[in-house]
């Protein structure tokens, strides 16, 4: 069918900041979380974990445990592990070699934490009762918990993680080799090891499932707490090696997911596992503790780079060599989503040579999973290199970055590693951010404030960032569109309410597909029955590609509203208009028929509509034609150090981002304020750490530090608006603010710090950190002397 004239609508509500459709939901508590699901009968689930970070499984007897009343099961590796048919996850695919991931631990326990068995009872009470009652025999083993000295495995004389990875190193890559003969005679060349420590998405909602099957029909119902219920499904189906037909996942909100909830982990494997065992639904709700040691890990990485610069500051080479933490089981297979931080390291920046080598290494803590953005350092350790740099060189970190920062007319622009820019100028998000700071103004400011014995930074952050990538089954989304006898519209997408406000910004876009009244649309998602697939919430993808299934659904069900239209007016299909939630005769305004009035006709009088069709149903799999729509930003933030005690105190804080147009700016700036805050968290606070013989350390909220409102400066936002390649140039806008926030933050206190000698280059900055520093550098002293000396000297 072709497709309707340009001018059958026009857009009112993309690009406007229409209030969340979810919000008042959500405030009143009138929510849907998988821990609101009840089922008749429902059994509860709860794991026995490993108290050891290594340690042989001798044997387990849960004796006492089954004579509790109201405990129903206890499952070990044995009942579970043997009924796994397939648990590839389709960001890897079938194909790709994995590394172990077995639902219950088998043989050996890898980490604290680790599934050992699981009880099922009456009640979550009595199942965690019971939990204390199995009796687990353990013959402990010498634990690797530091990734950092485990390279090498038994050669090395440290303990080995899997047999089948006798050095620990599930695998790496090398892009070119370093081009030595540049470092060597570059004018200036910066080197410097920087340690990111580990930290995770600390969700809302932990993990979750229930899990109800039905023997008589074979039939699965899963209610979870996914991005991806498509997934969830698929994954399910090949695990049980049943009909994919036969399974339903059902999302209703879900309280954060930020990567970790994109691909299911051995608990939910168990989980699923076990339900067909037992006579009802299953319910499995993580707790905080569990969550913090055993859902997974992120971010830890360790690594050396440098960069190469002529004498006017320009970049001439850079590369990086690094290693990556992949704890016991890492989720998905490590080694290709690890390559992302070699591939994106040149950043947004003229950078003619680039090169990179890395390893993942196993080790006894919790596997890695995804944290929005995972492959953020990359630009933590470039643009942390690049403020070192410009007190090298002695010029302003601001200089040094406009000397190298990539503008819209050098696009399209390969960088050294084949990464293909378009549609994007990384120059003007970055001169934004520096104008609404007032850049000038600030550096005299900071003079003032040193000649008072204050220590006062600024820190930037660059990035660019593939959103939206079609690659596998990223490429594609679909979208279902209704209207319903009422006149009413449904639009139907495959994701859940994880927070990125995906059905405002699809009630927004099929009004305007429709020409229909915002109010008279609704959004129908997360039910893998009635939805059609897609790949779910995750890398910043939900934006441009839902914007793609809603585009080619409206399309086709604009243009039946408009034939059925024009058969009841009596008018040509090319001179009706809709609006307002009505069909209207372009030059006769008075010739117009309701929304309502054309279902009515369509559902219920289709005789009288002279052989039109009455469908008013399309369904589209937006087929993505653009690989990857580029977004960028520049972050800046501002704050003062106290050098007595360490603390820090963020000042300002100022974004400005190119996300392509706007669906909602609310949205964004929404997107983009979270992110932040992570970030923000992960450079001052956060750090799930471990002793030396793999116990964690922080396992609560009185360990795991977060950030609060206390910490957090209100957030400036600035907006370019390029569009990118496909449907309305939308680009994602997920992922950015938690890539750009930590480097800004640790620049602003490095900056403030300069004048002390004082550089951090291991996360997070914390206050004792801090302290520590500038005692060893001396600087402490240098200040009570009252000697604050000058950048240039420092």
């Amino acid at each position: 069918m072709a497709p309707a004239a340009p001018e059958t609508v026009a857009t009112r509500y993309a690009g406007r900041r229409v209030e969340r459709v979810e919000d008042t939901r959500l405030l009143t508590g009138r929510g849907t979380f998988v821990d609101d699901i009840t089922r008749p009968g429902m059994l509860h689930a709860c794991f026995v974990r490993s108290p050891y970070a290594h340690a042989k499984i001798k044997g387990i007897d849960a004796t006492a445990a089954l004579t509790l009343p109201g405990v129903h099961a206890v499952f070990t590796a044995g009942d579970i592990n043997p009924d796994v048919k397939e648990a590839w996850h389709a960001v890897a695919g079938k194909d790709v070699p994995d590394t172990p991931r077995p639902p219950l631990a088998e043989g050996e326990a890898k980490f604290v934490g680790d599934p050992v068995a699981i009880v099922v009872a009456d009640s979550r009470r009595l199942a965690e009762d019971a939990v204390d009652l199995v009796d687990v025999s353990y013959e402990p083993l010498q634990a690797i918990a530091d990734f950092r000295k485990a390279v090498g495995g038994s050669d090395a004389g440290v303990p080995v993680v899997h047999e089948a990875y006798p050095d620990n190193v599930a695998g790496g890559m090398g892009g070119a080799p370093p081009d030595e003969e540049v470092f060597a005679n570059a004018a200036h060349v910066v080197k410097e090891h920087i340690y990111q420590q580990m930290y995770v998405p600390v969700p809302m909602e932990t993990r979750g499932l229930v899990v109800e099957w039905t023997a008589g029909t074979e039939e699965l119902t899963i209610w979870g707490s996914t991005q991806t219920p498509h997934e969830l499904r698929a994954f399910t189906a090949r695990l049980l090696g049943i009909p994919a037909q036969g399974v339903r996942v059902i999302v209703r909100d879900t309280g954060g997911g930020f990567g970790q909830k994109v691909v299911p982990m051995r608990e939910d494997m168990c989980i699923l596992l076990a339900a067909r065992k037992v006579p009802a639904a299953l319910k499995w709700i993580e707790d905080r503790r569990e969550n913090l040691m055993s859902a997974g890990q992120s971010r830890h990485v360790d690594g050396t780079v440098r960069m190469a610069f002529d004498e006017d500051g320009k970049i001439l080479a850079a590369d990086i060599d690094f290693v990556q933490d992949i704890g016991s089981y890492p989720t998905p297979y490590p080694v290709l989503t690890t390559a992302a931080i070699g591939m994106f390291f040149p950043g947004p920046y003229r950078i003619p040579k680039a090169s990179f080598n890395y390893k993942t290494v196993f080790s006894n803590t919790a596997g890695l999973h995804a944290y929005r953005g995972p492959w953020q350092y990359e630009t933590l350790t470039r643009e942390m290199l690049l403020d070192i740099a410009a007190r090298k060189i002695g010029m302003d970190p601001v200089e040094l970055r406009r000397i190298n920062i990539l503008r819209g007319d050098e696009m399209p622009f390969f960088n050294p590693n084949g990464m293909p820019y378009d549609n994007c100028a990384p120059a003007d998000t970055f001169e934004q951010a520096v104008k609404i700071l007032d850049h000038e103004g600030f550096r005299k400011e900071q003079a003032d404030a040193l000649a008072e014995g204050r220590y006062i930074g600024l820190g930037f952050s660059a990035y660019i960032e593939p959103t939206g990538a079609a690659t596998g089954h990223l490429a594609t989304e679909g979208a279902t569109i209704r209207m319903e006898p009422t006149g009413k519209i449904n639009v139907y997408v495959n994701g859940g309410s994880s927070g990125n406000s995906i059905e405002t910004t699809v009630v927004q876009l099929t009004a305007d597909a429709l020409g229909a009244n915002i109010d008279d649309v609704s959004a129908i998602q997360g039910d893998t029955a009635v939805t059609p697939y897609g790949a779910g919430t995750q890398g910043s993808r939900s934006g441009p590609m839902t914007a793609g299934a809603v585009s080619e659904a409206g399309t086709i069900l604009r243009n039946q509203i408009v034939a059925i239209a024009a058969q009841i007016l009596g008018a040509e299909p090319a001179d009706i208009e809709l609006s307002g939630s009505k069909a209207t005769v372009r030059d006769n305004p008075d010739k117009s028929v309701s929304f309502a009035d054309i279902a009515y006709r369509s559902y219920y009088e289709p005789a009288q509509l002279g052989g039109t069709s009455p469908t008013l149903e399309a369904t589209a799999r937006f087929n993505s034609q653009a690989m990857i729509h580029w977004a960028n930003a520049t972050h800046a933030c501002t704050c003062e150090v106290d050098v007595d005690t360490g603390h820090v105190t963020l000042t300002r804080y100022i974004v400005s981002e190119d996300v392509g147009p706007m669906i909602n700016p609310n949205v964004v700036e929404g997107q983009v304020a979270g992110g932040t805050v992570q970030g923000i968290g992960g450079a001052l606070l956060e750090q799930l750490a471990y002793d030396e013989a793999g116990n964690p350390l922080s396992s609560t909220f009185v360990d795991y530090l977060l950030p609060t409102a206390t910490e957090v400066p209100p957030i400036e936002f600035g907006h370019v608006e390029i569009p990118g390649p496909g449907v309305g140039g939308y680009k994602g806008a997920g992922e950015g603010g938690a890539i750009g926030s930590p480097p800004a933050v640790i620049n602003a206190i490095n900056d403030a710090l300069a004048p002390l000698g004082v550089t951090i280059t291991e996360l997070p900055a914390s206050p004792s950190k801090i302290v520590e520093l500038i005692e060893q550098s001396g600087g402490q002293e240098r200040s009570d002397r009252g000697i604050n000396p000058s950048r240039k000297d420092s």
